[in-house]
């Protein structure tokens, strides 16, 4: 239909409703007597014509609202449709570019799409970019040929591709640490690192680890500093097992785990340094078990455990050091059941025990150093419970 013939339909439409309203306002003044003994004058008769086209315009108005709403549903529509076809033309320029043979290329492709995981439409077109960025960390690359003269060419490509490696690294941590919800956090999404290898500084300190997975099994942490000092483990799950700590510093200082939960299982602290001091382990389920302890230094010093279940069972502990100096259980079972102990690799010097539960059973090997006094003397009304082996309590022949 024509606009000038939709108008004209409009209009009239319009003066034939207010013509029945008028009528319609008339018979009910007459209907019910209202001043019967008096005819309606020409003042009377203005004031109901205006009512009459007050009510249409009403009625109008009504509608243009909702027209107007449902245009700009559909233009908000149509502005999310527009912002995804440049979302989806960037990331394949972006995808293109991690894939080049050239180094620098290659950085501009990883900032590009750390950028566009920033400025993501949604949830999970920001997944997207940010598995990208972790199914790059996992593909093989070439070792490091080193400082043989002969492959000083080699030798310059495997640092220059190190260093993509090494920004993505960066990046991750670096966007993680950005609260949920605010421009460039990465909160809450997945990260896949399975078997990737970590010799870069990443930092996550006072991250919030409340949903999502974080998925570190099998990784190889052989240099630089991890930090997740003060982080705040409440929800989602965040997985090491199988992992190997064989340099470098790998610092949870400071951090609080009070839900979700953190597996060590089955990783291999044989060098380097894992700092649990300060900790506070008040909920959720941390799992150290079939863990194998054997080099470098594992620290709970001054840790908290008030409430989570912290298991260690099956754990190897046979060389390095671990330590409980000054740390303090209240609450929650840690466990150490069928754990092995060599001579000084295990020290509870100085911690305190007043409640929760601490559990041995089965465990092969000398007492850790400093257990016995620990755990002798409860104190008075104390509602903990120690279970240790037979042969770290008989007397010796």
């Amino acid at each position: 239909m024509k606009p000038r013939w939709a108008f004209g339909l409009t209009f009239v439409g319009a003066v034939l409703v207010a013509g029945g309203i008028f009528y319609g306002l008339v018979l009910l003044l007459d209907f019910k007597e209202i001043d019967s003994t008096a005819k309606l004058d020409a003042k009377t008769l203005f004031d109901l014509v205006k009512l009459s086209f007050g009510v249409v315009a009403g009625a109008g108005a009504l509608v243009a609202l909702v027209v107007a709403y449902r245009r700009q549903r559909v233009d908000e529509a149509g502005a999310h449709r527009e912002a995804t076809r440049l979302h989806t033309e960037r990331f394949s320029q972006a995808v293109d570019k991690l894939g080049s043979d050239s180094p620098a290329v290659r950085l501009g492709g990883v900032h590009a799409l750390a950028g566009l995981a920033d400025d993501a439409p949604d949830d999970n077109q920001r997944q997207t970019c940010v598995d990208v960025l972790c199914a790059y960390l996992q593909l093989p690359h070439t070792p490091d040929p080193g400082n043989d003269p002969a492959d000083q060419e080699e030798h310059h490509r495997y640092l220059a591709f190190r260093k993509v490696r090494h920004t993505i690294l960066r990046l991750i941590s670096s966007h993680y640490r950005h609260p949920q919800g605010t421009h460039r956090s990465w909160q809450g999404c997945d990260l896949d690192l399975v078997g990737v290898i970590i010799d870069a500084d990443m930092d996550f300190s006072g991250a919030s680890f409340s949903g999502g997975v974080v998925d570190f099994s099998g990784a190889s942490f052989s240099g630089g500093v991890v930090d997740f000092s003060g982080a705040s483990f409440s929800g989602g799950a965040v997985d090491f097992s199988r992992a190997t700590f064989s340099s470098g510093v790998v610092d949870f200082s400071g951090a609080s785990f009070s839900g979700g939960a953190v597996d060590f299982s089955r990783a291999t602290f044989s060098s380097g340094l894992m700092d649990f001091s300060y900790v506070a382990f008040s909920g959720g389920a941390v799992m150290f078990s079939d863990a194998a302890f054997c080099g470098g230094g594992v620290h709970f010093g001054d840790a908290v455990f008030s409430g989570s279940g912290v298991s260690f069972g099956g754990a190897t502990f046979s060389d390095g050091a671990v330590s409980f100096g000054g740390a303090t259980f209240s609450d929650g079972a840690v466990s150490f059941g069928g754990a092995t102990f060599s001579d000084g690799a295990v020290d509870f010097g100085g911690a305190t025990f007043s409640g929760g539960a601490l559990y041995f059973s089965g465990a092969m090997g000398p007492a850790p150093a400093g257990l016995l006094d620990l755990v002798s003397v409860p104190p008075s009304g104390s509602a903990g419970s120690v279970a240790l082996p037979a042969h770290w309590t008989s007397p010796r022949p």
